[in-house]
């Protein structure tokens, strides 16, 4: 199928350039390029993972366990300029 794009033209003239040295046409190495994109798009997570947060995971501050909600609480509340 023809279709038109418009290609930045220093990228294009690298592009004719590789095609070249591999004794190969603009038309293949584009193909090629365009494929190779696809299938590493396709091969993405679909769904994101979340790190581990969890109290286990260390991230709550030694002062907050075990875990009460009157410290937490106490904490955001604090005024910072004090």
């Amino acid at each position: 199928m023809k279709t038109t794009v418009e290609i930045d033209d220093d990228l294009l003239r690298q592009a004719k350039l590789r095609a070249a040295e591999r004794g190969e046409s603009l038309r293949s190495l584009l193909e090629r390029g365009l494929q190779r994109e696809l299938e590493a798009t396709d091969t993405r997570p679909t769904r994101y993972e979340f790190r581990d947060a969890s109290v286990a995971g260390g991230w709550v501050k030694p002062e907050f366990l075990p875990w009460h909600w009157d410290k937490v609480r106490e904490v955001a509340y604090e005024d910072p300029d004090s």
